[in-house]
């Protein structure tokens, strides 16, 4: 169970600051959404509690099981899926998942088998990646997110490329394979994060002009 904590958070590029002086708690099994207009910086945001970007100011710190873990350790306890991380096109189907796998330990009896299906993608298994529509790619990546056994999931726009079915079938993963686990989400779309108990408003964030 993995607790994650921002204190005094602040992101700068440049001159301009993205988010400043956020501080919030998210315990550990809880669901968080964060909002705010298109290029207001969830992205950001849900970058710099991946340490993939670090914060310009402020600290961010993780505890699983009350025992703290580090910055530069925190991706062996988190998955992430977002528009601008690209799958390795050129494996196919069956190759990303032992490719992934040996990075990520699965959850508890799961197979490559009956994850495919559940994906809806086993009769794609031999395909490259490259072949695959932007909605299969878009459910393989958040297959390969719920499939892994970690405490922190972070997605990122999740239902981007997905019909209404699609919508339906993200939920029920949530439902099914999102207990006990803090799932952060970047979100402008009320579908994607009913269920999510706690809110950041990333433009409470933002630095007011001064005039």
């Amino acid at each position: 169970m993995l607790d994650v904590k921002l204190k005094g958070a602040g992101k700068r590029f440049q001159y301009d600051w993205i988010f400043k002086n956020l501080s919030f708690d998210i315990q550990s099994g809880e669901s968080c959404v964060i909002t705010g207009s298109n290029g207001s910086g969830k992205s950001t945001l849900l970058k710099s509690i991946s340490c993939i970007s670090p914060l310009t100011e402020g600290q961010i710190e993780f505890r699983l099981n009350g025992e703290e873990i580090k910055e530069a350790e925190i991706y062996h306890h988190l998955v992430i899926s977002a528009p601008y991380l690209e799958l390795p096109e050129e494996f196919t189907l069956l190759e990303l998942l032992k490719f992934h796998f040996k990075f990520k330990k699965p959850i508890q009896n799961w197979n490559f088998e009956q994850m495919m299906e559940r994906m809806y993608l086993a009769e794609h298994q031999h395909k490259s990646i490259n072949q695959f529509s932007s909605g299969m790619k878009q459910r393989l990546k958040i297959g390969l997110c719920l499939f892994s056994d970690v405490p922190l999931v972070l997605l990122d726009e999740p239902t981007s490329n997905l019909d209404e079915k699609g919508l339906f079938w993200y939920l029920e993963m949530i439902g099914d394979f999102g207990a006990n686990r803090t799932i952060i989400i970047s979100s402008n779309d009320p579908r994607e994060y009913g269920f999510c108990k706690k809110h950041i408003s990333i433009e409470n964030f933002k630095p007011r002009p001064i005039l």
